[in-house]
Order: structure tokens, then C-alpha cells, then sequence
């Protein structure tokens, strides 16, 4: 538009042509000359502008570039990175599932390992049981026969002490069975069959050494004196065969022992048992036999754990002593002290039968 302007303001004037400005076109020049100046201004301001504005695009483009490049690498690496992460997180998953399974047959073989120490405790106390079981048992039957209960007392006392050093809580129930057991047996008072038996014995020996009420013996006195009375008289050194006092003690000595001789002719002592005196060495001999005999039948009544026969039998070996041996011989007393102790030692009691603690034993064995 400028330029049009321009060539129309130097166009002529059709009127000014013909009057007296149209000799003079000099003021026309300066204006034209400032319009292509500001035209010029113009078009080398937009020509800067437009540089600058180039080279700001070109920048920003560059910009633009360094950042798509720099994007594009992070994404890249990202995606490097996510795919490292999915291998990791892969690689982590299969470990884990491997420790998880490892875990499991760890967890497992503790089971099993806790199974096993449970068996292996539960067959020792199983076994433990049963060694108590059959101890106590045979323990009754050594009682039994012996008729003395220290075997069960000595059994019961072991046993407690084995299940102490067990520590095991479920077998409480059985240590306080044989505690009780215990206290049961130590207020019982049972037959010692054992010292009975022994007293039997030294009995069915001495009976031969027994003396009988019709045995011819020397008085006690005579019987001192006759030994001093056969020994031959010492002589005193002080004293001379002329003496008279060597002759008085030599006259004493014989006649003690003529005084001897004459109590050995004729004894006369009093026997309250007529029956007694009418027995021959014969007879005496089956007195002893069926008095051994009386015995061994009571020894037979103690094993057999018939106490009445063996009482009954015991009376009838005091009853022959009484009649037909010396109730004065040290002897025959022993042996009638010894048999009525006897008769007192023997118990009707039963023997004890321990059923609570073996029912605690077969309890603890079941595993209840």
C-alpha cells in the first residue's frame, strides 16, 4: 500500500500543470526519499525480527530435539529398567516359592523329628512301664513264697525312684500309687516266713541233743564235784608224807569220790508224766522221729501259707516237749520259748495286692 502510495503522489496532476506550480516539483523528492527509508526501516526491522525469530525456533527445535532424544534414552533405560525389574521380580517369586517349599519340608521334617522323639520317649516310658509292671509282679510272688515283704518294699522303692529320674508329668499318677502302696505296706504287718523257717530248722537239729524225762543223769552238785574227785591230789611241797594234814586231804578227796559212786546206784526225782518214765530208748528214738516229723509238718503248714495247721502243729511239738522231755533242761525250755514265739509270729494276714499301682502302670502304658 506504501508503494502505491507513493507512485501516485509522483504521478502529474492533470489542473497543476497548467498554473504556475507546476514549474516546480522539488518539494515532491524528500517525501518519497523518507517513505523508502521507512520502508527500508521497516523491512530490516522484520528482517532482524524474522532472524531472531528463526534462530529462537531453531534453538527451541534444538530444544526440543535434545529433549525428544533425552526422553527417548530415559525410556529406554525405563524400559531396561522394568524389564531388569520383571526378571528380578521373577527371579524373586521362584525363590521365594523355593524357600516356601524349603520351609515346608523343614516345617515337615520338624513334624516328623517331633513325631519321633515323641515315639521314641513314649516306647521308653512304654517301656519303663513294663519293666516296673513285671518287677512289681514277680516281686508279689517272691513275697509269696518268702512271706516277707521286703521284696515288695525294695521293688516299689526302685520304681519310684526310676520314674523320678524320668520326669515325665504323666507318670505322676503312677509315683503317687506307689507312694500309697508303699505307706499300705509299711502299717501291714505280714508272717516273716523266712525267720520262721530258720527257727524251724534249728529246732529239727537240736531235737536229737534233747534230753528226756527218764534219762539217768548225775545231780547237778555230784556232777561239779566228780571231776575234782577223780583228778589225782597234788602234793604241797610244804607238807611232808608224814604230815597228818596230807592224809586228811587225801582221805577227802576219796571219799567225794566214793559219795559219787554211790549217787550214780540210786537216783530218786519226781516226774509228773507216768508215761514219760515207761518209755524205752526204743520208744524214745520214734518220740524224737514223730517229734521231727510234727515239725517238718509245721515248716510244710508255714510254706503253704496254712497258718492254723501250722499253729496246730506247733502246740503239738510244745505239748511233747512238756510231756515227755526234762522240763528242767536249759534245752527244753529254749525250745519251748522258741515254739511259743512262733506260734505268736504267725499271721492270718493276706498279702497285699498292689492293684492300684498296677492299674496305674497299665494306666500310663495305654497312654490315657
Amino acid at each position: 500500500m506504501s508503494t502505491d502510495a507513493v507512485h501516485d503522489q509522483s504521478a502529474p496532476l492533470p489542473h497543476a500543470a497548467q498554473g504556475p506550480a507546476a514549474s516546480a516539483p522539488a518539494p515532491t523528492r524528500p517525501a518519497s526519499s523518507l517513505a523508502m527509508y521507512l520502508v527500508g526501516t521497516v523491512a530490516v526491522v522484520a528482517l532482524v525480527g524474522s532472524g531472531m525469530l528463526w534462530q529462537r525456533m531453531s534453538s527451541i527445535q534444538e530444544q526440543l530435539a535434545r529433549q525428544s532424544a533425552d526422553s527417548g534414552s530415559q525410556a529406554i533405560e525405563a524400559r531396561t529398567m522394568a524389564r531388569d525389574a520383571q526378571d528380578l521380580a521373577r527371579d524373586s517369586a521362584a525363590r521365594i516359592s523355593v524357600m516356601e517349599a524349603r520351609v515346608g519340608e523343614v516345617a515337615l521334617q520338624r513334624s516328623q523329628l517331633e513325631e519321633l522323639v515323641q515315639s521314641l520317649s513314649r516306647t521308653r516310658d512304654d517301656t519303663l512301664m513294663v519293666d516296673i509292671d513285671s518287677a512289681v509282679r514277680m516281686a508279689q510272688q517272691q513275697s509269696q513264697l518268702t512271706g516277707s515283704l521286703e521284696p515288695l518294699v525294695a521293688t516299689l522303692r526302685s520304681a519310684a525312684q526310676r520314674i523320678e529320674r524320668a520326669a515325665q508329668p504323666r507318670l505322676t499318677p503312677v509315683q503317687r500309687a506307689i507312694e500309697r502302696d508303699l505307706e499300705a505296706l509299711a502299717r501291714l504287718e505280714v508272717t516273716d516266713t523266712a525267720g520262721l523257717l530258720a527257727r524251724l530248722d534249728d529246732l529239727l537239729r537240736g531235737v536229737d541233743d534233747l534230753t528226756l524225762a527218764n534219762a539217768v543223769a548225775k545231780p547237778n552238785a555230784v556232777r561239779g564235784a566228780t571231776p575234782a574227785a577223780m583228778a589225782a591230789p597234788a602234793q604241797d611241797p610244804a607238807l611232808s608224807p608224814g604230815d597228818w594234814a596230807w592224809w586228811q586231804d587225801w582221805g577227802t578227796r576219796g571219799w567225794n569220790v566214793v559219795r559219787a559212786e554211790i549217787y550214780d546206784l540210786v537216783r530218786v526225782s519226781r516226774i509228773d508224766q507216768p508215761e514219760a518214765v515207761l518209755l524205752s530208748p526204743d520208744q524214745g528214738f520214734f518220740l524224737r522221729e514223730n517229734l521231727k516229723l510234727t515239725l517238718l509238718n509245721a515248716r510244710l503248714g508255714v510254706l503253704a501259707r496254712q497258718y492254723d495247721a501250722a499253729r496246730n502243729d506247733l502246740a503239738a511239738a510244745n505239748q511233747a516237749l512238756t510231756r515227755y522231755f526234762d522240763p528242767t533242761s536249759r534245752r527244753t525250755r529254749n525250745a519251748q520259748a522258741q515254739l511259743q514265739q512262733m506260734q505268736l509270729n504267725l499271721k492270718s494276714h493276706e498279702q497285699p495286692s498292689l492293684d492300684e499301682t498296677l492299674a496305674a502302670l497299665a494306666t500310663a502304658a495305654a497312654g490315657r
